[in-house]
């Protein structure tokens, strides 16, 4: 009997550590869990493309020599900024001298040959009214004069001709702007219908920026327009972005669009003009362009941690409803604006979207959702952490 007397001591124990177990999983009830949402609203947003193109100088001028001649000197230094009308190379001009010296000598024999006409002219005046010449002579010296009058213009006409070509032999820029170096050195043969220039002045400040856009992109942007979804935008600014990607100082002002599709590319030309005070542009360098083509009036936009995408590569997104649990949908986006996706189709206004917390929640879950702007408010209350954790953090990230 005494040996069953310890079993029957530890019995009773065993069922209430039994019962425990039992009850334990029904008395242990764990709070949602914590999400941060973003709740939607319609806005008016930008349609922005950024688009590829090369720059162009505004104006380019060729100089090239109007006579022949050898070149005496050249008056510029490669590289600088030269004015309109700069003289850039003297050639020699003694022949051109020399034709312009004899056409003013003969201008002025033609000159005294107009008074003696004139003289003669005169006198006969007098004479036919005394009938002492014929009137055959009156009307000789009459048309002496005419004729030397007409020699006058003649030497008139070849000094002004000589004085071009003497002028010619004095090569000036035709246009301001920065000279590229020069294809002659002193003593060189120049020709006046030579193919080759002699330098090449461009005009950089302002400075074209020639854009290329798909034509489909385009129709899109037509149609959208004509639903009456989408407002056109005139006189826009376009952002330049540098090889590197850093914007440039100043805005460029859409220009024109090309009239004609190219057939081999699909795409048409845009021209963008830039102001290049500092001549930071260079003719042909490859730059990026951010131009506004429309504004959407009803736009949703959804930070881009809200948005996840499944294997197949559909857009999901969890929103908190009416009754405090999550629910997944299926969302269309079209593109996205700076750290933000342009919905098209799946959230309206007034949705409540998760952006953090997504790996700890389900769809069905109840959760408690509080806005972005107030948790941000009470994370700037803390204390942030020291900058050598931070950047600790950093290289974490890096590695």
């Amino acid at each position: 009997m005494s040996q069953f007397l310890p079993r029957l001591v530890f019995l009773p124990l065993v069922l209430s550590l039994l019962s425990c177990a039992e009850d334990a999983p029904q008395q242990q009830e764990f709070p949602p869990p914590a999400v941060t949402v973003v709740t939607l609203k319609t806005e008016p947003v930008a349609l922005t493309r950024e688009l590829p193109g090369r720059t162009t100088a505004y104006l380019i001028a060729e100089v090239r020599p109007q006579v022949t001649g050898i070149v005496e000197e050249r008056l510029f230094e490669e590289g600088s900024l030269v004015e309109a009308g700069q003289p850039l190379y003297q050639l020699d001009d003694a022949t051109y001298r020399a034709r312009y010296n004899s056409a003013l000598a003969s201008l002025a024999r033609a000159k005294a040959t107009v008074e003696v006409a004139r003289l003669n002219a005169a006198r006969a005046d007098e004479l036919v009214k005394a009938n002492a010449v014929s009137q055959q002579e009156h009307e000789s010296a009459i048309a002496a004069l005419q004729q030397a009058e007409a020699d006058v213009g003649v030497a008139e006409a070849a000094v002004a001709s000589s004085r071009v070509e003497l002028d010619y032999a004095r090569i000036t820029s035709p246009i301001a702007g920065r000279i590229g170096k020069s294809t002659v050195t002193q003593g060189a043969l120049v020709t006046a219908d030579q193919a080759q220039p002699l330098a090449t002045v461009q005009q950089l400040d302002p400075i074209y920026v020639d854009l290329t856009q798909s034509s489909s992109e385009l129709l899109q942007l037509r149609r959208a327009i004509a639903g009456g979804n989408v407002r056109d935008t005139e006189n826009t600014p376009v952002t330049i972005l540098l090889e590197d990607g850093t914007p440039f100082n100043h805005e460029g002002k859409l220009g024109f669009s090309d009239v004609s599709v190219d057939p081999s590319t699909g795409s048409f030309s845009l021209r963008v003009t830039v102001p290049n005070p500092d001549h930071l542009l260079m003719p042909g360098m490859y730059v990026r362009a951010v131009l506004s083509t429309a504004v959407l009036e009803d736009g949703i936009l959804v930070p881009q941690q809200g948005i996840a995408r499944d294997p197949r590569g559909n857009a999901n997104a969890l929103v908190v409803g009416a009754d405090g649990t999550v629910q997944q949908r299926t969302v269309e986006v079209s593109r996205t604006i700076g750290d933000k996706w342009l919905v098209s189709g799946g959230l309206v206004a007034g949705d409540r979207v998760i952006v953090e917390g997504v790996q700890k929640v389900q769809p069905g879950m109840p959760v408690d959702a509080s806005e972005a702007a107030e948790a941000a408010a009470d994370t700037g209350q803390s204390e942030a952490p020291p900058a050598s954790a931070q950047s600790q953090a950093t290289a974490v990230e890096r590695q």
